[in-house]
């Protein structure tokens, strides 16, 4: 099996047409906002498919959109949960935030407290846009070309990183190798 699949609905060829015939009775019984279980029955680069417990003619979608960085999509097969965030009329989906993805959420926020700070960070990635680096679990930032040490720097080096600045909006914390 490749890391990506579309849904496997098997022989069940009316499947698609009883998901539009119940949708009305989907976005009734499932308000955004509800607790939902299922499982993952499809994965795509843009996130992971899923039959949603008791509403069997329901199709959940958990894009990466809703997902942090440092976490990785659910196999075909896992077991997962979460809570309505949407209604995707035109294409009669349920967008799904994950649970787990609930417990990276504010990871960022502290580091607003610390900007001008010093802190020993991991690079994670070198880009033509710079040196990504690992300040904290789940936590990377960019490091600008202008901004990193003349030594060449490698994956994996550590280094003393000054936390610049923290944009909450983007999602996205600026640093300084010093």
């Amino acid at each position: 099996m490749t890391e990506y699949s579309w849904p496997d609905w098997g022989n069940d060829k009316d499947y698609g047409a009883r998901v539009v015939a119940a949708w009305p009775d989907t976005v009734l019984h499932l308000p955004i906002g509800t607790q939902i279980t299922g499982e993952v029955v499809g994965r795509r680069p843009f996130g992971i498919f899923l039959t949603i417990d008791n509403h069997p003619d329901a199709v959940g979608l958990a894009e990466i959109t809703a997902m942090p960085r440092c976490m990785e999509l659910p196999q075909v097969g896992a077991r997962v949960t979460g809570h309505v965030l949407w209604h995707a009329d035109h294409n009669h989906q349920v967008k799904i935030k994950l649970t787990e993805w609930d417990d990276h959420a504010d990871l960022l926020p502290p580091f607003a407290d610390k900007i001008g700070e010093t802190v020993t960070g991991q690079v994670t990635k070198l880009a033509p846009i710079g040196a990504f680096v690992r300040i904290a679990d789940c936590v990377e930032g960019l490091v600008r070309p202008d901004d990193l040490p003349v030594e060449p720097v490698v994956e994996g080096q550590e280094l003393q990183i000054t936390v610049l600045a923290v944009d909450l909006d983007q999602r996205r914390i600026y640093l300084s190798a010093t």
